[in-house]
């Protein structure tokens, strides 16, 4: 069931509510693929009803990024979602979610906002105010659906960790349950943003999984300094790579690592192509 309207999605979910159903979220920003159908399985397999959202969410994209250009495939996203067992689709309008005529910025709208440390940093320093768009979309969302659970990406790991913690600090009733990184059969992350990609560029790509298996390699060889873990990474790269940054932290609190353990994310975002591509692994795994 497609809707547009949050009056809609909300007369749904009290009816669900007032059966007792466990009520699950897969929020997405749409062009669907096989790493979003892994979320909606996941949704599936563990609630009563699936909501997926497909919003391609202004107040997260900074000046100069690819709002305009980002994929918007609508019916092919329904057919997906639906074919895998969501019960409702939810696709507002920008002006549904933040209010016909409203100036999208926080000088007029109100905003979640995470905390400075978990956001200046990786791709918080690149991207000033993305997260502040994520935690407020999100925030709607579990406001909205009244969902029991949610369910979001490992790849966009300081995203996770970022939602964890407001959902944490803020008391929002809702349990978030982290799903594994799907890859195509050569090692790249999925991502959306693949289909900006040429071949020969999903080749060039492969660099971010090299980088990061090769570092879980010398950590299972008892290689702990980061410093020389990060060294590891430069014979991989050409000047077809440019790479933005490649972190240690704790996979929990995003607190930089000096030396690396089990509880430590290796993250990594690079361009291939002009394309901005991220990854990511946790050594203990």
């Amino acid at each position: 069931m497609l809707v547009h309207k949050i009056d809609e999605v909300k007369s749904k979910i009290r009816e669900w509510k007032k059966e007792g159903l466990k009520i699950g979220l897969v929020p997405t920003m749409g062009a669907l693929h096989a790493g979003h159908a892994s979320l909606i399985k996941k949704a599936v397999e563990t609630c009563d009803k699936v909501v997926v959202s497909v919003f391609v969410n202004p107040i997260q994209f900074c000046p100069g990024e690819d709002y305009a250009e980002y994929p918007r495939t609508l019916d092919e996203d329904v057919k997906l979602a639906e074919g895998i067992g969501a019960d409702l689709v939810f696709a507002p309008s920008p002006d549904e979610m933040y209010g016909k005529g409203q100036r999208l910025s926080n000088d007029t709208l109100a905003y979640i906002v995470p905390p400075f440390f978990y956001v200046d940093k990786l791709c918080g320093k690149s991207r000033v105010g993305h997260f502040d768009g994520v935690c407020t979309v999100v925030g709607k969302l579990f406001n909205i659906t009244q969902a029991d659970c949610a369910f979001f990406g490992q790849k966009d790991a300081q995203q996770l960790v970022i939602i964890k913690k407001f959902v944490k600090d803020l008391n929002f009733n809702v349990e978030i349950i982290p799903c594994p990184i799907v890859r195509e059969e050569s090692g790249l992350a999925l991502s959306s943003r693949n289909k900006y990609l040429t071949e020969d560029g999903k080749k060039e790509a492969l660099v971010l999984s090299k980088i990061l298996n090769n570092i879980k390699a010398c950590y299972d060889k008892g290689i702990t300094d980061v410093n020389a873990l990060k060294e590891t990474a430069f014979s991989f790269l050409t000047e077809k790579h440019d790479m933005e940054y490649l972190e240690f932290v704790d996979k929990d609190d995003l607190e930089d690592k000096t030396t690396a353990d089990d509880n430590t994310l290796v993250l990594i975002a690079c361009r291939v192509e002009g394309v901005r591509l991220i990854d990511n692994i946790i050594l203990g795994k």
